[in-house]
């Protein structure tokens, strides 16, 4: 590696930190935050680098990598000054965590693909004190990307359907399960276990095919989003005194315009 090349990302990281050291010295909201007061902060910043991504807006994304940054140097100063750990041990921390995950690179372990990559990477977690593969899965994430990826890690140690065509009977079998509990007014729990059989299956289909469901989702939602805001906007009347055949003639006006 080129330490020339190198040393303008170093003095920006450099840049940042006294940067960070002076705000917490001199600005009062700054000296105000504390790790906790940060989280939702920090949240906001990690969707709206989500939407950047989904739009494929790379300023965006470039500001957002930039903001979230902030915030991971934030954090460390506030542990630093609490004598619990600062940004290098953060960084050491990762850096010794990538090299013992990269025995294939770091080591003599041999692999062939990037799926015996990801075995190893579970193998070793596990090696570490990780009492579960799913332990690493965060309780927050939302849901279908739990699920995503809860169903990605086991699949590293064989509990997986072999092909595809299976995992499509299994959605049809959860679906029929649902339909069998609606048409029989089955209690609402168990709905909305049947339900949520289905969304899993259907994440599981998603994997298999290689869509990403939550990226799925949140694309369908902007076209819904933009489709009905079309009705509003070119709607003759309040939506109130509108049939429901008007307005889908509005929507198939705003569909043919997204393919223009």
């Amino acid at each position: 590696m080129d330490t020339l090349s190198q040393q303008p990302k170093l003095d920006a990281f450099a840049r940042l930190l006294t940067i960070m050291d002076e705000l917490r010295e001199q600005c009062p909201w700054d000296r105000k935050q504390t790790i906790a007061s940060l989280r939702i902060l920090t949240i906001e910043e990690m969707y709206e680098l989500a939407d950047a991504i989904l739009e494929n807006n790379l300023p965006d994304v470039c500001e957002e990598i930039g903001d979230i940054m902030l915030h991971m140097v934030f954090y460390a100063k506030i542990a630093s000054e609490h004598g619990a750990f600062d940004i290098a041990d953060a960084l050491n921390g990762v850096c010794e965590k990538l090299i013992n995950r990269h025995p294939h690179i770091y080591g003599d372990v041999v692999v062939n693909d990037e799926e015996d990559v990801k075995r190893n990477w579970e193998q070793l977690k596990l090696k570490e004190g990780k009492k579960s593969m799913l332990s690493g899965v965060p309780k927050g994430l939302p849901a279908i990307v739990k699920a995503y990826r809860m169903q990605e890690k086991t699949a590293q140690v064989g509990f997986e359907w072999d092909n595809t065509d299976q995992v499509w009977a299994k959605v049809q079998e959860e679906l029929g399960e649902l339909q069998y509990n609606v048409q029989n007014q089955a209690p609402h729990a168990d709905l909305e276990d049947e339900f949520g059989d289905v969304l899993f299956a259907l994440v599981n289909y998603a994997r298999f095919i290689g869509v990403d469901p939550e990226t799925a989702l949140e694309r369908s939602n902007k076209k819904f989003k933009s489709r009905f805001e079309y009705i509003e906007t070119h709607a003759p009347k309040p939506l109130s005194d509108m049939s429901l055949e008007d307005m889908d003639a509005l929507w198939n006006e705003a569909k043919k315009i997204e393919k223009v």
